[in-house]
């Protein structure tokens, strides 16, 4: 599957509620849809992002460290509007709270290690 979605707004940094890391010292990115950390695009695009964001020194140093990258697909939707995502599942129950969201998306999150 084609991804047509442009390069720089494909992963943005996690800050959204309910999500629990495996690691708390791992970077969190997430992307909207469920998608293949396998696809080169997929890898490319959140390896350029991890560069600019100056988590790594090169895109090749942050296709590295995807290989040992945890990848999570799941859901998220709003309260209330808001802008920051709170996790749920399909039906929009928040995960911990139990809430009912508005807006839910699927999402992938990929948490990356920190670099040696």
């Amino acid at each position: 599957m084609k991804d047509i979605r442009i390069g720089e707004s494909l992963w943005f940094i996690w800050d959204g509620d309910e999500y629990e890391p495996n690691n708390a010292e791992n970077y969190l990115y997430y992307t909207e849809d469920h998608v293949d950390l396998e696809e080169d695009v997929v890898i490319n695009a959140l390896a350029s992002s991890m560069q600019r964001d100056g988590i790594t020194y090169s895109m090749g140093q942050g296709a590295q460290l995807l290989n040992s990258a945890t990848v999570v697909k799941t859901f998220a939707g709003s309260i209330d509007g808001d802008y920051q995502l709170t996790i749920c599942f399909e039906n929009g129950t928040s995960v911990f709270s139990g809430v009912e969201l508005e807006n839910v998306i699927p999402i992938t999150i990929v948490e990356v290690p920190e670099l040696d």
